[in-house]
Order: structure tokens, then sequence, then C-alpha cells
């Protein structure tokens, strides 16, 4: 009998640790182990500059129908972080290690300021922007502060710095102190407590824009802020497009890539690039994945590859 229940016991054993975990495709609790299950392929939606960016480096033109759709890179980040068989990208501002992600390798080159400036990481693109029309401020006032908050952040030095600090990439050499530029914007010297300075377009641009926003703000007269950062498919719109004049109506507007030749910029104020940023694919940082070349994120993202395991 003693014998028996001994054998017994050890099938039960050996049955309770043959178990395998399985991964949670919906992007939920990570699974030890999931690098080797089914991979969950996370995307932006279609109005996103990023996913734009991340598309056209990679040559797709089909992604898998089983893709993951995410409103924002913050939540692309925090999808792929709780998802140890996730993959899927994210600007370089990103924080990897809060959200639990770890940033690939591309073709060989790691993502960094250095390698995107020197071009060696190449999928990388411009963080834009682009005004309302001169005379459509529905101020003097406001259309003057937005003036001068552009020139804040596109060519002084403290906000290059700024920029700098929260992940955008920079040449701040090129910089001219504030002090000097802030005599061409006398509307900073003024109380502007009652203006508010409205924002909209790309998610990826939020955390270099809030930093500028927040730090010129004090400089400026305490002006209010008002981000509404939705996808670089609004930026254009809410300036210069179809809802210019709606209840989502911005002064600035932005987008993680250039203007499109259909979005016709010509008639703002001011448009330009601020900051360069790259798009940096990312996977749970769990995973034993450090590199990836293009024909690998084509061949996951197009639903060719389904497994960690089949990544050469």
């Amino acid at each position: 009998m003693k014998k028996l229940l001994s054998l017994l016991l050890a099938g039960l054993l050996i049955a309770g640790c043959s178990s395998t975990p399985t991964n949670n495709e919906n992007g939920g609790e990570a699974t030890p182990g999931a690098s080797t299950a089914t991979v969950n392929v996370y995307t932006r939606d279609g109005s996103s500059g990023t996913r734009e960016a991340f598309e056209g480096a990679i040559g797709l033109e089909e992604l898998t129908q089983n893709a993951i759709e995410v409103s924002s890179n913050g939540d692309m980040a925090t999808k792929v972080g709780n998802d140890t068989a996730g993959i899927g990208y994210v600007s370089l501002s990103t924080d990897f290690e809060a959200n639990n992600i770890k940033a690939l390798s591309f073709e060989g080159v790691v993502p960094t300021v250095e390698t995107v400036l020197d071009g060696t990481y190449t999928m990388q693109r411009p963080f834009a922007f682009v005004t309302r029309s001169a005379g459509d401020f529905g101020s003097d006032e406001k259309e003057q502060l937005v003036a001068a908050f552009i020139d804040f952040l596109q060519n002084s030095t403290e906000g290059m710095a700024i920029v700098e600090s929260a992940h955008g990439i920079v040449d701040i050499t090129k910089g001219t102190p504030w002090a000097e530029l802030a005599k061409n914007h006398p509307i900073v010297t003024q109380d502007n407590s009652a203006i508010t300075v409205v924002t909209a377009g790309s998610t990826s641009v939020s955390k270099t824009l809030q930093a500028a926003l927040e730090a010129f703000q004090p400089m400026a007269g305490n002006f209010q802020i008002s981000m509404n950062q939705t996808g670089s498919g609004d930026g254009y719109k809410r300036v210069l497009g179809e809802e210019k004049d709606g209840a989502n109506a911005a002064d600035i507007g932005f987008a993680s890539r250039n203007f499109k030749t259909e979005e016709d910029i010509t008639t703002a104020m001011a448009t330009g690039v601020y900051c360069i940023d790259a798009v940096v694919a990312v996977v749970n940082k769990t995973n034993e994945l450090t590199n990836v070349t293009k024909q690998n994120l084509f061949d996951i993202f197009s639903g060719t590859v389904t497994s960690f395991t089949d990544v050469k």
C-alpha cells in the first residue's frame, strides 16, 4: 500500500511540473517563458505618425490581422510591458525602465542620441509643428505669445536643453540664449494669465512638449496650457484643417512625422521641426531578444513569423 501511495504522489508531482503556462494574447499579466509562445503584435492606430514612420522604415504594406491596436505611445509601452510575448514600437523618449520594456537594436545599432544624430540608427523621424494662420488666433496677444513659444522651443539654448532633458534629440550648439531672442517678443514681459495656449496632435511629442511649455510658462507671463494630444493626424486638422474652428480647435499642431502633401501648411504663421526622435522596437524586458533586422520586423508585423524562436 505504501509503495502504491508513493507512486501516485510521484505521478502527481510530475504532472504538476510539466504544465506549461499559457500566454495572454490580449496583453494581460506577464507569464514566465512566454518568449517561446505566439508573438503578440501591438500597433498604433492609423492616424499615428509613429506607426507611419515604423511601417515605412521596414517596408510594411499589410499589417497582420492579429495585431492589437493601442491608443497612444504610453498605452503601447504599458501593454508591451505587461506581456512577455508582446512586441511593439515606441518613441525613444519613452521611459523604458518604468514601463518594463526593453529597446531593441536595429540592424545591429543601439538606439541612442549619438547614433540618431550621426545617422547610423536609421529608424528616426522628426517632431514637427504647425500653427494657425496669422490673424487667426482670436487675439493679437495670443498670436504673439505662440510666436514667442515657438522661438523658445525651436531656437533658444534653454528650450533646446529642456527638450533634450526630456529625451528629444537636438544639436544644442545651434541654440541662441533666450535673453537675446526674448527682445523680439515683448509680449513675454506682461501678465498673460488670461491666455490659454492649446496644442494638439502627436502623442509621442507629449513629454518634450509638456516640459518646454511648463518651463516657458513662468518666463512668459504665466499663460495657461491645454494639451490635447491624440495623434499626428489631428495636428494639422485642428489648426489649419477641417477641425480648426470646431470644439477641438488648437493653436499649435504637432506631428511625429513630416506633414503630408495633402496637409497644406503654407498658410501657417510658423512651421518647422524642433527635434528628432527615433522609433524603437520594444519587447518585455524579460525577453531574450536584443537585436532585430528590417526583415525580422517585416516578418513579425506581417504575420509571417509568429514565434520569437523563429527570429533569426
